[in-house]
């Protein structure tokens, strides 16, 4: 019986998609009941400009790649996009699935693993630098208009540290690799006494070979500004087009006033980081309700925003990921290599067979041939 390898990973993925479905449905029900309460034309309008942060993101990723030496087109990264929303769902690993996603189709185009991973990282950085700038721009407001409270600013202060974190890892990686190498070391050896005690072959020397790679990406980075600028760019707008789908969900509600959907917007995106629960579910709606009523807006309406908010922000790129992810290389790669392993097992076992059948006709021939030879010159 033929198996349709392709299907199979397809049917993979509809099961976590029920899954989560099963487990989280409930917030479907609600947020229909939800948006019956509100204006659905500027609800509407939130889609389409949430939408657009997808896009922007697509480009953003275009030019990450550019700006570490390699060609990926819009078309080609805005799966990713989705993609890593839907891995990182399904796998919580500080975005380190979503990345690895990056990094392993970027591979399977010939892109270097160093690159890929620098390429992956700064994409990361224009986004935290993004939501920074944003959130920096809207402090300032909160600061001028109503005041901002130390707990905001806090809190503001770990997406600052994080965006550090990351930059020091790509300057390191470029001025001091040597330092990068004496912090991996120990991670290589605790690996391949790992895999000795499991009587496995050590890993071949990847530490020295990652990081030079990684340091030589990070140089093109700096040598090409233009596209680090071009991908900062991008995030800045992505981040813009998620503040105006807030606030337009916000608008469906009847709050109009500025600041709290400014302070409303920071605290979701800030939570939905910093959460422990996958992509910040249950803690941001709660975190937004406390947001709103400081500025003196009803906890109902600030409830319905939230619900209404994290709908469009969760549901719809979860959903749009579980199926663009079927279109990335990884997921293509995966189910050729097994398609072409099922394929070669049938191809020995052919070869087997036939080679079996030859040798019992050569065996038969070899009888007849006894039986039947010439004797004496008669036939």
């Amino acid at each position: 019986m033929k198996i349709n390898i392709r299907n199979l990973l397809v049917g993979l993925v509809i099961v976590i998609v029920l899954a989560v479905v099963l487990l989280r449905g409930d917030q479907l029900v609600e947020l229909a009941e939800t948006i019956k309460q509100g204006s659905i034309v500027p609800i509407a309008f939130a889609v389409l400009t949430q939408l657009g942060k997808y896009f922007a993101q697509s480009f953003a990723y275009s030019h990450a790649f550019e700006a570490v030496g390699e060609r990926m087109a819009p078309r080609s990264t805005l799966p990713l996009v989705f993609g890593t929303f839907f891995m990182n769902t399904i796998a919580p690993s500080l975005n380190l699935a979503g990345t690895t996603l990056v990094v392993d189709d970027a591979r399977q185009r010939g892109i270097a693993p160093g690159k890929a991973t620098s390429a992956a990282l700064l994409m990361q950085i224009t986004i935290d630098s993004g939501f920074a700038t944003i959130m920096l721009v809207g402090f300032a407001i909160l600061a001028a208009t109503v005041g901002l409270s130390p707990l905001w600013f806090l809190l503001g202060l770990l997406v600052i540290a994080l965006v550090g974190a990351m930059v020091t890892i790509l300057v390191l990686g470029r001025k001091r690799p040597t330092a990068v190498m004496r912090l991996l070391r120990p991670v290589e050896r605790l690996v391949n006494r790992v895999l000795a005690r499991f009587k496995k072959k050590p890993l071949d020397p990847w530490v020295e070979r990652a990081v030079r790679s990684f340091s030589d990406a990070a140089g093109l980075i700096a040598r090409n500004p233009r596209a680090t600028a071009k991908a900062f760019g991008c995030s800045i707008f992505a981040s813009t087009c998620e503040l105006a789908c807030f606030g337009l969900v916000g608008l469906g509600f009847g709050v109009t006033v500025p600041e709290a959907l400014i302070c409303g917007y920071v605290v979701a995106t800030l939570f939905a980081m910093i959460s422990i629960t996958p992509q910040g579910v249950g803690v941001v709606e709660a975190a937004v309700v406390v947001a709103f009523t400081s500025f003196g807006e009803s906890a109902a309406a600030g409830l319905s925003i939230a619900l209404v908010y994290r709908g469009i922000v969760f549901w719809m790129p979860f959903l749009i990921g579980a199926v663009l992810i079927q279109t990335t290389k990884t997921f293509r790669r995966d189910a050729k290599k097994v398609a072409r392993d099922h394929r070669s097992g049938s191809r020995l076992h052919g070869a087997a067979e036939t080679a079996k059948r030859l040798d019992e006709l050569g065996g038969m021939a070899g009888d007849d041939g006894g039986d039947d030879g010439y004797t004496g010159g008669k036939p």
